[in-house]
């Protein structure tokens, strides 16, 4: 028995015992390249048409498939001499001249300026002391002070402008004697020489105003805020005292309790007013406080209502108006709802038909914003068809059923 091959037979060939010629191999290799080259050559003349779904081919992504005169905008327009390729330059890449930075941007941010939407605020007018609203641009500290350096320079402000502490105007005995005395002389003089039993004062309750001096005590220590404000010389004690003259009243109590307009109350030469910080929110505007005695003084007098009856009389009138106009308005309503109930009882009368008369107000009229459901009646065989029938009561709709 033969012994089987340990490997497979070597397959013969033409060439098999015959070793290649180099000029074969040569002749070989230069085909091969023209051939490739002139697939590169026809792969860039006639580009393939891509199809939906299929990928693209090497050749269109390929480097050698980029023309020689295409423009890199990455790179610079010029070499270096060490023949190595630097970062683009942004310098390089401008806009066009028809884009430029004028006629391209609509809105230039940077050179827009805050209007506060329109409304005036505490930079276009700091000295407005209506818009300061508790809490305005003097209120801020600056920048290069400190909390306790801004608080000590709050404390001074405050002061100042009440007039306390160390800027409340000194006060001497010798102040006693400088000429008040001969003043409050002339005074009664000039009363005495007018025909008049006795002096009645500027605001009629025969007081002399001395200034710097109270008017009902005749002591020097004064509030110099109401001094400066309302023009009359008081001092803390007697304004405690007498509330019925020295109390401040609000520009809504003077308005209704008096009757005065807006105007009036505006003007500052006939009633002068005080501002505080309104004590419902620091926001609102600042409260605004008159003086009783002043208001008083117009508002009974012979420039406004002449007497307190006159004033009384002026109220009640007012009143009286007023109540007549919510009458007015009532019987407006109770009428549009009479004639409102009428139409309503006639819709009721003519869906109920005799049994309208019934039906009492208020009751739900049937037919008005309801969803009718039938109420059928009892089934019925067809003995000719084989079907039942029914009737809904109240619309007399007939319906056919077919049972199994």
């Amino acid at each position: 028995m033969a012994e089987r091959p340990s490997s497979p037979l070597r397959r013969a060939t033409r060439s098999a015992g015959k070793a290649p010629n180099p000029e074969d191999i040569r002749r070989m290799e230069e085909a091969r390249l023209k051939a490739k080259a002139a697939a590169q050559q026809a792969s860039i003349a006639n580009p393939p048409q891509l199809v939906t779904g299929t990928k693209r081919a090497y050749s269109s992504v390929n480097a050698f498939a980029i023309p020689k005169n295409a423009r890199d905008a990455a790179s610079p327009s010029k070499k270096p001499n060490d023949g190595m390729t630097r970062p683009p330059v942004n310098d390089l890449i401008q806009p066009a001249k028809n884009f430029g930075r004028s006629e391209y941007i609509e809105y230039d941010f940077s050179k827009m300026t805050d209007t506060k939407g329109g409304f005036l605020s505490t930079i276009d007018d700091p000295h407005n002391r209506a818009m300061w609203s508790g809490k305005g641009k003097e209120e801020e500290k600056p920048a290069g002070m400190t909390l306790e350096e801004w608080e000590r320079e709050r404390i001074r402000r405050k002061l100042r402008e009440n007039r306390e502490g160390v800027y409340e105007p000194g006060i001497s005995i010798l102040n006693a004697l400088d000429g008040r005395d001969e003043e409050e002389a002339d005074l009664v003089a000039e009363a005495e020489n007018e025909g008049t039993e006795e002096y009645k004062g500027k605001y009629g309750d025969g007081k002399r105003d001395i200034k710097g001096k109270c008017r009902e005590c005749r002591s020097l220590e004064i509030d110099w805020k109401w001094q400066d404000v309302f023009g009359i010389s008081v001092c803390n004690t007697c304004k405690d005292k007498l509330p019925d003259k020295y109390s401040l009243l609000t520009k809504t109590e003077a308005r209704e309790d008096y009757l005065l307009t807006d105007p009036e109350l505006k003007d500052e030469e006939l009633l002068p007013h005080l501002e505080r910080p309104n004590p419902h929110k620091t926001n609102w505007n600042n409260m605004q406080l008159f003086l009783r005695l002043q208001v008083e003084y117009y508002a009974l007098g012979p420039k406004k209502w002449g007497s307190s009856a006159a004033l009384d009389e002026e109220y009640e009138k007012r009143q009286k108006i007023s109540k007549e106009r919510k009458e007015k308005k009532f019987k407006n309503k109770l009428n549009d709802l009479k004639r409102r109930t009428r139409v309503e009882a006639y819709k009721r009368a003519r869906l109920q038909g005799d049994g309208g008369a019934d039906v009492q107000f208020g009751d739900r009229i049937k037919g008005i914003g309801d969803k009718h459901v039938h109420e059928w009646g009892r089934s019925v065989l067809d003995t000719e068809t084989g079907m039942t029938r029914k009737k809904c009561t109240e619309c007399g709709m007939e319906v056919e059923e077919l049972e199994f």
